[in-house]
């Protein structure tokens, strides 16, 4: 005789109370259509995850199928099977924090398919434990810089080169290999719980891959590292095709401004002078132990001597400061506005020159501009903290189109789309996301951006052309030429003990007084084309 199954008890109530077994079809468990016709209608209490399974012992449906259960006490009936929580519920399960390292290295691979890592890491980081999220970015950001120069090393190590459907090992590999040749972590936990990681790409092999790959570092890796770095785009970790045009456009500083990209950015502050002094701001900074400087030639400029939480820092909430680098502080600076006067910021989001221009001009008729709803969120919070007010629309500046097209402005700050080739440092993934194509694509859309917004400003106006980019092709030759084709545009001669003379602007280079790669060229409308076109 058979023993009964854990799950069910023989029906010790046989007969009328017996409930009747359902009529099945020969062909698996659907229920047979009644007799008069139509699907029979669902038990109560029945699984929504399938058909409940008959319990012929008893002549009902036991647990395991979600069924009804038979007659008989609850202790007689076997354990309850675990109910699935429906994924609708108002607490729906939290998945389960991920590995750190493997989070890192998926995030590595997104910005190989074209993602921008400022948005992974706000969106990607909380899934990992709250106290890994701080390793998490810092391997993601560390192998975005570090990237070119690990994959040489790997290529080297490996017997035979991953294929590109493996791209996500690769990943998890350059993560292994950046604890070991940058950071402080303990080889025997840098190699451990790498390949613990590895579990999480659902590839048996790759654990073992991973394993002797990074051990194999750790006895030849030094060796290895002397034969990648004799070359100048792996020892410097940048793409062969902008070290060219680096060394092409800047011969006696190429070197310099790769290795300046390399390091990690500081953490520059600029104090709103509309709400507190700079002195002041410093002061308290001082009384609360954190360290900070003022930057040459910037007003409004601090530098921490340690990074950290911008919420952390007093007076935040309350408007008192920004985080924005001293090379951006210029823009507004340069534009010089004035109360009552009507500006345009044609390039706005994420907002941080239009907010400094406020700060100068608190009663200036600001309009900030963006082609993208999406990236003006920023701004509007970022003037709500900071108590101002400006007109916020959204529209291409190449294809001037609605209201704020059909009006005339004192200044215009064009902030145009860029290689960002200048802020390499704080943004490491443009290594991985610029191709040498996309440079004509944007010198051709700066030039429309140039051409549409010029008669938007009014005779005696100023335009400040603003990039965050190092290349000539987007900067001095860019004003050069417009400036030949618009008979009315003069450039005015921007005094300064920053970056160098660049044609009609003024270059900065990464690392340049602590500031970021960027260039400005102030242009002034003539109110007739014979004037001299010298500005003043």
């Amino acid at each position: 005789m058979d023993k009964p199954s854990p799950y069910k008890t023989p029906n010790k109530h046989k007969g009328a109370h017996a409930a009747p077994a359902k009529k099945r079809s020969p062909k698996g468990n659907r229920p047979v259509k009644s007799e008069q016709g139509g699907e029979p209608s669902p038990e109560r209490g029945s699984s929504p995850y399938g058909s409940p399974r008959p319990n012929k012992a008893k002549g009902g449906f036991d647990k395991r199928g979600g069924g009804k259960p038979g007659n008989g006490d609850r202790e007689d009936r076997g354990p309850r099977a675990p109910r699935r929580p429906s994924p609708h519920s108002p607490n729906p399960p939290q998945p389960r924090p991920i590995s750190p390292r493997l989070l890192a290295a998926q995030m590595i691979l997104r910005v190989w398919e074209g993602r921008s890592l400022s948005d992974l890491l706000s969106k990607d980081l909380k899934r990992t434990a709250e106290q890994d999220r701080a390793l998490a970015a810092e391997l993601t950001q560390g192998v975005a810089r570090w990237g070119h120069r690990l994959r040489a090393i790997a290529q080297r190590l490996l017997d035979h080169p991953l294929k590109d459907k493996h791209l996500d090992v690769e990943a998890l590999l350059l993560v292994g290999l950046y604890q070991l040749e940058y950071l402080r972590t303990p080889p025997h936990a840098a190699v451990s719980e790498t390949v613990n990681a590895a579990a999480g790409l659902g590839k048996s092999w790759a654990r073992g891959l991973i394993n002797g790959v990074l051990r194999n570092y750790q006895r030849q890796g030094e060796a290895q590292a002397e034969i990648v770095d004799q070359d100048d785009a792996w020892r410097h970790s940048h793409p062969l095709w902008l070290v060219e045009r680096l060394q092409q456009a800047w011969p006696d500083d190429w070197a310099r401004i790769l290795e300046q990209a390399n390091q990690r950015p500081p953490m520059i502050l600029r104090v709103n002078r509309a709400k507190i002094a700079l002195r002041d701001y410093a002061q308290t900074l001082a009384q609360q132990g954190m360290a900070a400087r003022p930057l040459a030639g910037l007003p409004d400029a601090l530098r921490l001597d340690q990074a950290m939480d911008v919420f952390k820092l007093p007076g935040f909430g309350e408007g008192h400061i920004s985080v924005q680098d001293g090379g951006a502080q210029l823009a507004a600076l340069l534009l010089s506005p004035r109360d009552g006067e009507t500006i345009l910021d044609a390039c706005a989001a994420p907002g941080g020159k239009s907010c400094h221009i406020l700060e100068l001009a608190p009663n200036a008729k600001l309009t900030a501009l963006d082609k993208e709803e999406r990236r003006l969120g920023r701004l509007r919070d970022n003037l709500a903290r900071l108590g101002q007010q400006a007109e916020i629309c959204v529209g291409d500046a190449a294809n001037p189109e609605g209201e704020w097209a059909e009006r005339q402005y004192d200044r215009i700050l064009l902030d145009v789309p860029c290689s960002a080739t200048g802020v390499i440092r704080r943004h490491p993934d443009i290594k991985w996301l610029r191709r040498p194509k996309d440079i004509p694509a944007l010198t051709e859309e700066q030039a429309r951006i140039l051409d549409a917004a010029w008669p938007l400003l009014k005779p005696g106006g100023r335009l400040l052309y603003a990039t965050c980019s190092i290349l000539p092709d987007e900067n001095r030759a860019q004003v050069d030429a417009f400036l030949e084709r618009q008979a009315d545009a003069a450039p005015v001669h921007i005094e300064g003990d920053w970056g160098r003379a660049d044609g009609p602007g003024r270059q900065i280079l990464p690392g340049d007084g602590d500031m970021d790669g960027f260039y400005y060229a102030l242009l002034k409308k003539q109110d007739s084309p014979v004037e001299q076109k010298t500005g003043s």
